[in-house]
């Protein structure tokens, strides 16, 4: 087996925070890639070059906790 980082070198986002739609509309470009979820309604997304960097985000989606991966 070949390790290339120690175990937990790649830290999990554990309490996401979330801006408006309007808001991101500032920060992200129109083509930039985002993992979706949607859970009763409730719509969660998140930034791949995000994700690129911490690969799990531990959320709550639709009052159900969830892994959101990369």
């Amino acid at each position: 087996m070949y390790t290339v980082l120690p175990l937990d070198a790649i830290p999990a986002i554990r309490e996401p925070t979330f801006v408006t739609g309007e808001a991101a509309d500032g920060q992200m470009r129109p083509d930039e890639p985002v993992l979706g979820v949607v859970i009763d309604g409730e719509a969660h997304a998140y930034s791949l070059w995000q994700l690129d960097a911490h690969e799990i985000v531990n959320d709550t989606v639709g009052g159900r906790a969830i892994a959101a991966t990369w």
